[in-house]
């Protein structure tokens, strides 16, 4: 078997454009896994990611093996983001212009365990910085754990988000609605924040 040998890339505006439909197709095939259940599609997909290339100060990190791109990970300045990410710290009394929002990460299965979810962490908080944003802030889909969809053996990410310093807040939840597979109509999901002081 060959030996994998995964090399990182921040990239920013038009030097997305070419990566884009490789990205959607990414994003549709991690996000349909447990525990978004999301169908996507390819088209609204490009058109999310585009957003990205023309957003001052967005940038998304891209994981390749060899020309192969195997896993991304999104961040901007959260006023850019979808609006109600903002409009939830601004319910709270926080000020999102001190945020950068970290939309997601993912990752094809067989990278994963290879220290890609680590580098997507510091690279984007290495933005972040260099943006002079002072705090981090990304949200994750909340599951009953006795869903019976869930997988078996599955370990949820918390532990590794607490280990990266990151921590939930209670106090904020943004709802977002989308297809689950095999689903006709889109159904509300609500989402937890996690926040890090960089």
């Amino acid at each position: 078997m060959a030996e994998i040998h995964l090399s990182f890339e921040t990239l920013s505006g038009p030097a997305l454009h070419p990566l884009l439909p490789a990205l959607a197709g990414l994003r549709i095939a991690v996000f349909r896994e447990w525990p978004y259940l999301y169908e996507g599609d390819a088209d609204y997909e490009q058109g999310y990611l585009r957003a990205y290339a023309e957003s001052p100060g967005a940038a998304i990190v891209v994981c390749r093996d060899g020309d192969r791109v195997v896993g991304a990970a999104t961040c901007q300045p959260m006023p850019q983001s979808h609006p109600p990410v903002p409009a939830t710290f601004r319910a709270a009394g926080l000020e999102p212009a001190r945020f950068c929002y970290f939309g997601e990460s993912v990752l094809l299965p067989e990278y994963r365990g290879r220290g890609a979810g680590v580098r997507f962490f510091a690279d984007r908080e290495a933005h972040a910085r260099s943006l002079g944003l002072p705090e981090a802030a990304f949200c994750a889909v909340i599951r009953d754990p006795a869903d019976p969809r869930r997988p078996p053996g599955y370990t949820p990410l918390d532990a590794f988000w607490r280990k990266r310093g990151y921590a939930p807040d209670p106090d904020l939840t943004v709802s977002f609605a989308w297809k689950e597979p095999g689903e006709a109509a889109e159904i509300a999901h609500e989402l937890a924040f996690w926040t890090k002081t960089l």
